[in-house]
């Protein structure tokens, strides 16, 4: 089963845990199901069209993934949101 790591601000988001067992085919499928099981992370990584947020990058397994991107089994699915400043 995929280990989604999730980073930053969004992890308080996902009930304050670093890393989630989840089963999925696509990073969107995923992240879709991520929300499902903490929906105060509705909205934060993935908008109304169903695309991954600008601000939100996806790695799988080290490797920039996109919502179609398929997720194997023993995937380590990172999440981290980008950091600004100035």
């Amino acid at each position: 089963m995929p280990r989604v790591c999730v980073h930053g601000p969004l992890r308080q988001l996902a009930g304050g845990a670093a890393e989630h067992k989840l089963q999925a085919g696509t990073v969107l499928e995923l992240l879709r199901e991520l929300e499902r099981e903490h929906p105060a992370l509705d909205g934060w990584i993935v908008d109304e069209r169903g695309l991954i947020r600008q601000h939100i990058n996806v790695f799988i397994n080290g490797e920039r993934g996109g919502e179609d991107t398929a997720v194997a089994a023993d995937a380590r699915v990172e999440i981290l949101p980008a950091i600004t400043g100035g």
